[in-house]
């Protein structure tokens, strides 16, 4: 499931896009203004941002461009009243990878956000496991793995970051009841069903070693 951030403070606009989002398969987590956006890239990680121009403290181009200058390249759609070419040419030049004005077909949107989802995410692959980001799908030698819905967000936080290691607060933000032996026992569990090489960073977290 891909999580999209969503800035936009009109509230009947965001609950309406949101449900639709969320009914085509997105998590969507909602700011209100950028300075509320910005403290959630730095909480959590999303793999879209959508976001609105117009907004409280930190307007959209300089949000998108204060992440960009930071190294974030996460895909970024506006989705704007503005439909002057000043304001078209602003949105690509701070670093968005569409410009949608409204009013917008929401069908259209989607296949939008997938499509540019699939440019950030193609097949990931560690010895002879292939694995999908965006349905978490994971393949061993042709044949589909079963895991646990707690295991495979810790392996999608592992593939994701191969050769970096990942500190365990946040592998405890993908647990229901997190803990140090239980996030040891989990990792145990990848290494055995998988085959990983995983490294336990003493005090720091564990890293997913390189082929």
């Amino acid at each position: 499931m891909a999580k999209i951030l969503f800035m936009e403070d009109d509230e009947l606009f965001f609950q309406t896009l949101k449900e639709y989002l969320e009914e085509e398969g997105f998590e969507v987590v909602g700011a209100r203004d950028g300075e509320e956006a910005l403290d959630l890239t730095f909480k959590e990680n999303f793999d879209l941002y959508l976001l609105d121009v117009n907004v409280p403290f930190l307007n959209g181009f300089d949000f998108l461009k204060s992440l960009r200058d930071a190294g974030d390249r996460t895909p970024a759609f506006f989705i704007t009243a503005l439909r002057d070419v000043e304001s078209v040419s602003k949105g690509f030049d701070s670093g968005a990878d569409d410009f949608i004005k409204k009013p917008f077909d929401e069908e259209e949107l989607v296949i939008r956000l997938k499509a540019a989802l699939k440019r950030k995410y193609e097949i990931l692959k560690y010895k002879d496991i292939e694995y999908n980001p965006i349905d978490k799908k994971i393949i061993k030698n042709g044949k589909d793995v079963d895991l646990q819905s707690v295991e495979r967000e810790i392996f999608d936080l592992l593939i994701k970051n191969v050769g970096k290691t990942v500190s365990k607060d946040r592998f405890f933000e993908v647990m229901e009841k997190p803990s140090s032996l239980a996030l040891r026992v989990h990792m145990a569990k990848l290494k055995k069903k998988l085959g990983l090489d995983i490294k336990n960073i003493r005090g720091v977290g564990y890293r997913l070693e390189k082929v």
